[in-house]
This record gives C-alpha cells, structure tokens and sequence, in this order.
C-alpha cells in the first residue's frame, strides 16, 4: 500500500462522512423547491437560508472529493433562483399572469436541478457542473 491508496481511502471516507449533510441539504432545497411549485404550500425561505449556510460551511470539506460538485451544485442553483426571482418580481407589480408563469417556471428548474442531484449523490456520483 503506498501514500496515494491512503490518500485515497481518506477522500471517500469524507466524501461518505459528508453524504448526511448532503441529504440534509438536498432535503432542505426539496421541501423549499416543492413548496414552490404547489400554489399555497411555501414553507418559507428560512430552510432555503439554511441549506445555503450548511452547503457553505462545509464546501471546504469536501474539497477532493465526488462530493464538492454536489456543494457547487447546490450553492449555485440557490444563487441563480434567487437571481431569477429577483429579476422577474416586476413582472408581479406588473401583470398577475407573467409573473406567475416566470416564477412557475423558476421554481420546476429549481425542483428538477435539485432532484437531478439527489439522484446522483444516491448513485455516489460526482454531479456535471
């Protein structure tokens, strides 16, 4: 056994250690994602806030390992929702119809980016980012 086979023992401990955060947060952002897309059913941004602070938190973990493009993943879905969000709520002071529909649409990409990540971390795989 040389340094490398040690080293690489170590990362996919981590990376296994780091799976329950992972579900964790994947469980956060599903609840939030969900919420979005049944009218009436928003649990609130404070869940999506604290997913986001665990993923960035324990990024730096998970550095070497499949698991640091599930926290890129993450962390990056959030950010560019909440870009989009902010970008369309004029379009609710706006019109009614266009703003529902830009959200409605926002909030299936969010649902669908966050379940495509479940479904890999649960296959133990690295995510495309």
């Amino acid at each position: 056994m040389n340094r490398n086979d040690i080293t690489d023992i170590d990362l996919d401990e981590r990376a296994d250690g780091l799976k329950t955060v992972g579900w964790v947060s994947y469980i956060l952002h599903l609840i939030v994602a969900v919420g979005a897309v049944i009218p009436g059913a928003q649990p609130g941004a404070a869940l999506l806030v604290i997913a986001l602070v665990i993923d960035l938190v324990k990024k730096g973990d998970a550095e070497g390992t499949w698991q640091a493009s599930h926290f890129s993943w993450r962390i990056r879905t959030v950010v560019w929702a909440g870009v989009l969000y902010l970008v369309t709520a004029p379009l609710w002071l706006l019109f009614f119809f266009p703003g529902w529909i830009a959200w409605g649409l926002i909030s299936i990409w969010f649902l669908y980016r966050i379940v495509r990540g479940m479904v890999a971390m649960n296959k133990g795989q690295a995510i495309d980012v």
